[in-house]
């Protein structure tokens, strides 16, 4: 009898011990913890993440870091393309950015087509159809993104409504952005104020000076500035006021995917005073 209440005792307080035991509220409030986080993080990349809608032959969605880093992949062909046929780079580099969505429109991805120019009759090339001013209409496919900077050059010296924009002078892209759209490079009315806008926003202006031999002075209203010898220090920048990843990859000639990956950053968040690696 003594040993049969002792296994009922020992039974019924292993029973009491199993549920007193709550792995299930841990987890659930780790849970809560990391959702939590998980919105914090979202709103603060929110809130760095500028972004953009580039309406060409499609509308796209960029970034800023997105539109600087297509000028930096394709900023050495638009320099060879001015020196070659004498198109300023600046107008060049707008131009893609605004005709490609910065190289992620649907044109640009499916036909490396950066400038949208479309078949016209003398194009015996690949074609693809896509909805522009009219339903399903023809435009030039590359094999690659240079042949199609090659095109667009070569469109501009080949046509004799563009002849007018050679006896410009190459570093007044003002009157370059104003003469495509006179001539009939595009309808929209509002074509050149956008094309100055990225030239003025992205520095592009820069890379015709480099191209002429000429110094290039920085607008004030541009988020880049020249580099101030004492931020730098063996290998290291240290942020100032007003700094963005993408301006710092610019600078020191980075794409900014390169410049995170250097300094292990997972988002765009910089501060004041930080020491970021650059080479």
């Amino acid at each position: 009898m003594f040993k049969k209440s002792l296994i009922l005792f020992i039974v019924f307080a292993l029973v009491s011990c199993h549920a007193t035991k709550s792995p299930i509220v841990t987890t659930k409030k780790a849970a809560s913890k990391n959702t939590t986080y998980s919105k914090k993080t979202k709103q603060v990349n929110s809130r760095k993440s500028r972004n953009e809608v580039i309406e060409s032959t499609s509308r796209t969605v960029v970034t800023n870091d997105i539109v600087g880093n297509y000028v930096l992949q394709y900023k050495d062909i638009a320099m060879s393309n001015m020196k070659t046929y004498g198109i300023p780079s600046s107008i060049i580099l707008a131009q893609g950015i605004l005709e490609s969505g910065a190289g992620r429109g649907d044109l640009a991805v499916t036909a490396n087509n950066h400038f949208g120019i479309k078949c016209h009759s003398d194009w015996t090339g690949d074609s693809v159809k896509h909805d522009d001013d009219s339903s399903q209409e023809c435009f030039r496919k590359y094999n690659k993104v240079s042949e199609s900077y090659r095109d667009h050059a070569l469109f501009l010296k080949g046509k004799g409504r563009y002849a007018s924009l050679f006896e410009l002078d190459k570093d007044d892209y003002k009157s370059w952005a104003k003469g495509l759209r006179k001539a009939g490079y595009a309808t929209d009315p509002k074509y050149p104020d956008k094309l100055i806008s990225y030239i003025e926003r992205y520095d592009l202006a820069q890379y015709d000076a480099l191209v002429l031999g000429t110094k290039y002075v920085p607008m004030e209203n541009q988020n880049t500035r020249v580099v101030n010898i004492n931020s730098r220090n063996d290998g290291y920048y240290e942020v100032q006021k007003g700094d963005t990843l993408y301006s710092i990859s610019k600078k020191y000639n980075l794409l900014v995917e390169d410049l995170k990956q250097k300094n292990k950053l997972s988002d765009n968040t910089l501060s004041i005073g930080q020491k970021l690696k650059v080479n």
